[in-house]
């Protein structure tokens, strides 16, 4: 991405949760909306481009 480096973390590092698709910080450990622990990492890596 063309954007600056602070917005671009900004963005893209984040916690998803797998139930509600929630967007969270890196350190979360719980979704902030539904509580579920299932999270994984943003996909830093844009598709098909």
């Amino acid at each position: 991405m063309a954007r600056f480096p602070q917005a671009e973390k900004r963005m893209l590092h984040r916690k998803i949760c797998m139930r509600c698709n929630a967007r969270n910080a890196v350190r979360a450990t719980r979704c902030r909306k539904c509580n579920y622990t299932g999270m994984r990492p943003k996909n830093i890596e844009r598709k098909g481009a």
